[in-house]
């Protein structure tokens, strides 16, 4: 247990780290792009990136979640074979293919109404959506055999890479929103330069545990059950996109001439969640491979309770976290946040410890289904979030709170409540 808990906290570290440098060096990139593209062009190169984010994470996150726990399971197990990698690649494929036929489809509106008329971006963009196929793909493999270090780099390069086309534009070395735009198709590409080393180390490895033999086989290792816990990642990951973005969206298309001040407002009040998420991400990668080894030798009766144990441990960890940043919006945080957004937005003290509360009870959520994840319950997990998001949206539609900014921050604090409850009361019937 005491090994295992060092391997997924230096995982986690070593992934905060490359990570949060990542974020860093992705600013930089937007930084650089916009001082030297023109407001217009620099606005759709932005809205690129959101359109490639958003697509990226839902559809290619499922396989990366289903390799990182299956790989764990068959570890720790000592399963041989290569057929959990077959039926990712096959999902993946699969995903990809759906996604350039309806881009295809859809050429029109996408670069007529979403990216301006540009072909380049629009190119830019499918290009860039199938490139990171590979790269989910990448990232669920080094995650189950917890290359960390690895997997860092890979997120590290990426940003690195696609860092330098804005630079080269920057320096007049190369020129216009296309060669800044390139790099994001670039990225997801270079970045696979860290899997050779990978494959490297798992054949330098020790020999491989004996074959399971007669065990039964696992649901996930067939197409039809690694296909059914695939769609029900995917629903989380679409979940997860409403609760941070309905918000702003409602917001623009409700409140008229002022909804998109309003919108922007709202944006940024929920980055004090967002914020967070993304270095949780590091936590997220390294907990469902770990979490899953123990829940496999918990139940070979190897370990006793060491399951449980992590996950409370992570769960106090958050709540620290969020309680410190609830008490610094609490003293600070409308000062805080004129400092760092600037204009003159009005940001209630109150509504910001909502918010910070929220986060940690969304933190919190994640964490317990990635608990349930690792147990092979992704079909329940994903009930809850779909309710939860739906419920969301709902809500806000129906509020009786006038404010909209007050109205997004308590029902997102509401609904981050009751999907922390769902999801803890499918965790302890396990």
């Amino acid at each position: 247990m005491a090994q295992a808990g060092r391997t997924y906290g230096r995982g986690a570290a070593i992934l905060s780290a490359g990570i949060g440098l990542t974020g860093l060096i992705t600013f930089a990139y937007f930084s650089l792009a916009s001082h030297a593209l023109s407001e217009e062009d620099y606005g759709q190169v932005a809205l690129l990136w959101s359109a490639i984010f958003i697509t990226v994470s839902v559809l290619y996150r499922p396989v990366e979640q289903l390799l990182s726990r299956t790989i764990a399971d068959r570890d720790a197990r000592g399963v041989t074979g290569g057929e959990h990698l077959r039926v990712a690649a096959t999902i993946q494929l699969v995903l990809g293919a759906a996604f350039a036929i309806a881009g295809l489809l859809l050429r029109d509106p996408i670069q007529d109404d979403l990216l301006g008329g540009s072909a380049t971006l629009y190119w830019t963009l499918i290009a860039t959506v199938l490139a990171y196929a590979a790269s989910y793909f990448a990232r669920g493999f080094l995650a189950g055999h917890r290359h960390f270090a690895l997997y860092g780099g890979l997120v590290l390069m990426e940003s690195s890479s696609r860092f330098l086309f804005a630079l080269a534009v920057t320096l007049g070395l190369l020129e216009g929103q296309g060669a800044v735009a390139l790099g994001m198709a670039a990225a997801p590409i270079v970045s696979l330069a860290v899997v050779p080393p990978a494959l490297a180390r798992r054949f330098r490895a020790a020999p491989p545990l004996p074959d399971a033999g007669d065990a039964p086989p696992e649901g996930e290792f067939t197409l039809s059950h690694g296909t059914g816990f695939a769609l029900a990642v995917l629903l989380i990951m679409l979940a997860e996109q409403t609760f941070l973005n309905a918000g702003p969206l409602l917001v623009r298309a409700t409140e008229g001439e002022s909804g998109a001040a309003q919108a922007g407002f709202v944006f940024n009040v929920l980055l004090l969640a967002r914020a967070p998420l993304v270095l949780f991400q590091a936590v997220q990668t390294s907990i469902l491979p770990h979490l899953t080894r123990l829940w496999v030798s918990e139940n070979a009766g190897t370990e006793a309770d060491s399951f449980r144990r992590s996950v409370n441990v992570t769960l106090a960890a958050i709540a620290a976290f969020a309680g410190c940043v609830a008490l610094a919006m609490l003293a600070a945080g409308p000062f805080l946040m004129g400092i760092v957004f600037g204009g003159d937005f009005d940001y209630e003290r109150a509504g910001l410890v909502l918010v910070a509360l929220a986060m940690g009870l969304y933190l919190s959520a994640a964490t317990l289904n990635q608990a349930l994840l690792a147990q092979g319950r992704a079909a329940s997990a994903a009930a809850c979030w779909v309710a939860c998001a739906t419920g969301f949206v709902l809500f806000l539609l129906i509020s009786p709170i006038d404010d909209p900014v007050l109205s997004v921050e308590a029902t997102l604090l509401g609904v981050a409540a009751a999907l922390c409850a769902l999801l803890y009361a499918l965790y302890r019937r396990a």
